[in-house]
């Protein structure tokens, strides 16, 4: 690499840092509540394993007690102390004193005519988000597709949940304990040992909400979902899909594994900028580069690419091979997701003939293109549909000043 080169290097890691930074001050001022009742009791779900260890030393107790705590949470699934039976009853006691293992409370739940399952979580401050349960059409198991705000910032023009303004960003405890109340539902506690049948196998964070504009939530949820001694869920049962935040692309890949999803949607930066605006502060280019960069992508592990098609706007055969030009050199594989249609939308599906020449042109090129099949549109529950009635309180006014 020559001197210019390594200049250039060095000031787009000095940008990329600037704009990583400007991320998270942002993600401040949407922060969740603290994880504590009003009766102060704090809840324990949510907490790092050394964040549990220094809760524990506080109220006296030795290091190993955290591991107990934390094997009785997240591998049994256990929120009454007084079920804990490794734990002596003085110790229990004290445990339900100070604290709580917390659950979203379930608002409301449907399940659709192709058994896909939608549960509308309550949280502590009355904000709502939803979270659904796919099941596979061809293995007994399925997907979780968990949220991580209540709402969006991102306008996205084809998604319901772009509709609903950003209310606020939910803490690990709120994203983790999505996963541990379908679990619930499902009955499937204590963790299957390693090798026995989940039937929830898989986490998509794909609800509502950019999961990189909650970054450092996300990644103690997913932390902690990974931990082996408790849920247990390998990161490769792990598939985290943004629409281009590029700075925090790569951080997301170096600290966490996970599989990587890309919401594209479009081929030129044209109609990007139109449906999916935050292309225009991070257009096709970037995104594809950040891709180029992902930590782990291999023909193995390839990265997917989300293609919502729209009829007469991204469809055609020229966009698909545009596509194609696009993909080269990224191990990859796309994602063709018929259009969902919801209250108020004014998109219409592709026709499946259209669907099926765009993925021919794909799969020719040597890229997988499976279509998805829609699920769970009978209660709203699939790609782009889901919303809530979560609104962000208005800020008060300051007071004016006396005459």
């Amino acid at each position: 690499m020559d001197a210019g080169s390594t200049a250039t290097s060095a000031t787009t890691d000095g940008l990329l840092d600037a704009e990583r930074a400007r991320i998270l001050a942002k993600a401040a001022i949407f922060a969740p509540p603290p994880a504590t009742l009003p009766d102060g009791r704090r809840d324990l779900v949510g907490l790092s394993r050394e964040e549990l260890a220094a809760e524990m030393a506080a109220i006296g107790e030795k290091p190993f007690r955290a591991k107990q705590v934390w094997h009785w949470i997240y591998h049994q699934g256990e929120t009454d102390f007084a079920k804990m039976t490794t734990i002596a009853k003085p110790m229990q006691a004290r445990l339900a004193e100070r604290f709580v293992v917390g659950r979203p409370e379930v608002a409301t739940r449907q399940d659709s005519t192709d058994s896909t399952r939608k549960w509308v979580f309550a949280f502590r401050d009355a904000q709502r988000i939803e979270t659904v349960y796919i099941p596979s059409a061809e293995e007994d198991r399925g997907a979780v597709c968990i949220s991580t705000q209540v709402g969006c910032t991102l306008s996205c023009t084809f998604c319901h949940t772009g509709t609903q303004k950003l209310v606020r960003n939910l803490g690990a405890a709120e994203i983790v304990g999505q996963f541990m109340a379908a679990r619930d539902s499902y009955g499937e506690w204590p963790s299957p040992k390693d090798g026995a049948p989940r039937l929830l196998s898989t986490i998509v964070v794909m609800g509502m909400g950019e999961p990189l504009y909650n970054y450092e939530n996300v990644a103690k949820a997913l932390r902690i979902i990974m931990d082996h001694e408790g849920i247990g869920l390998s990161r490769r049962r792990i598939t985290l899909s943004t629409s281009g935040v590029v700075p925090m692309m790569d951080r997301c890949g170096a600290e966490l594994g996970v599989g990587l999803a890309v919401s594209l949607h479009a081929v030129t930066n044209e109609l990007r900028d139109e449906i999916v605006p935050l292309n225009r502060k991070y257009p096709i280019e970037d995104l594809l580069a950040a891709c180029r960069r992902y930590p782990g992508a291999s023909n193995a592990r390839r990265i997917t690419f989300e293609y919502v098609m729209l009829r007469g706007v991204n469809d055609s055969e020229a966009e698909a091979r545009e596509l194609v030009r696009l993909l080269r050199g990224i191990p990859a594989k796309v994602n063709l997701i018929p259009f969902n249609p919801w209250p108020g939308s004014a998109y219409r599906t592709s026709t499946s003939e259209a669907i099926q020449r765009f993925a021919g042109i794909l799969n020719d090129a040597g890229y997988s293109s499976p279509i998805r099949r829609p699920r769970g549109r009978d209660i709203l529950a699939a790609c782009g549909q889901l919303k809530t009635e979560s609104e962000r309180a208005p800020r008060p006014r300051a007071p004016k000043p006396a005459a």
